[in-house]
């Protein structure tokens, strides 16, 4: 496949085509359409609704040792933007990562053997972006996943982040964009290519996506990537993902009594 300014769209498979996996081992991401219906996603809303409402009235502010970012909405309503482990919470969200398809895109990381880190890292974290006076989570810098790994005291591991997008949201709205390739770069380029989360410039080669409702974009976790503001306010730029952290290495749970990881702690200080 050759990389166009528009990435590829490619319809759902059980498995992985030998052309989908050439494309992301060149450029580090692929783009999904249609993962889930629209009826789906609206299921999944239901479910983080419940989820967000119970938080707020018990006063949750971190979930296994994972701090939750909140903000309030177009109509000035708290809400939660960040969201972890969330499946934890839900039979229904649970269910959704047994999905053969999703379980299939381990194949993306060999040769190492990768899983679904539902009790690891952060779990199943959803993300709701909204630019109002008051939200403070409507963008995101440039940055790579890798930094975590050291900052817990490890090598950098291989791993991949994959998001199933719950709006429309077409790239002129704002939303995920990626540098391809990047995720082939030296350990040094990977962390300091760029001021991690810190720099939001455009970059003249990053690619973004015409997303709808329902679509999954998949990107390796060494990517340099970052969240475009919307250029609308309220209801007009809201986008809400989940993410599916697909982790390799020893398996390391976390529950009630983990600490938060220093990541967190340093990316509350610089994240607006």
């Amino acid at each position: 496949m050759v990389l166009t300014k528009h990435p590829v769209a490619i319809q759902p498979l059980a498995t992985l085509t030998d052309a989908q996996v050439a494309f992301f081992n060149k450029n580090g991401f692929l783009h999904i359409k249609n993962f889930v219906s629209r009826d789906t996603v609206q299921l999944f809303l239901g479910e983080l609704q419940r989820i967000e409402a119970n938080w707020l009235a018990e006063k949750v502010d971190k979930i296994n040792g994972t701090p939750l970012k909140f903000g309030r909405d177009e109509n000035g309503q708290p809400i939660v933007q960040r969201f972890a482990f969330a499946s934890l919470f839900s039979p229904v969200l649970r269910e959704f990562l047994h999905d053969e398809r999703l379980r299939g895109l381990t194949s993306l990381l060999q040769p190492y053997d990768g899983r679904i880190s539902e009790e690891e890292k952060d779990g199943l974290v959803v993300n709701h972006y909204v630019r109002t006076p008051e939200s403070n989570f409507s963008r995101m810098g440039w940055h790579t996943d890798s930094p975590r790994d050291l900052f817990l005291g490890h090598r950098i591991r291989p791993m991949l982040n994959v998001g199933l997008h719950l709006d429309d949201c077409p790239k002129s709205n704002g939303g995920l964009r990626v540098l391809p390739g990047t995720h082939k770069q030296n350990t040094l380029m990977t962390l300091f290519r760029k001021r991690q989360f810190i720099d939001h410039r455009p970059d003249r080669r990053e690619v973004g996506f015409d997303i709808e409702a329902g679509d999954l974009t998949i990107h390796n976790g060494s990517l340099w990537h970052r969240v475009e503001q919307s250029p609308k306010l309220g209801a007009e730029s809201r986008r809400r993902v989940m993410y599916i952290p697909i982790i390799t290495g020893e398996y390391q749970p976390k529950s009630a009594s983990s600490k938060t990881p220093f990541y967190h702690r340093f990316a509350a200080r610089i994240q607006n």
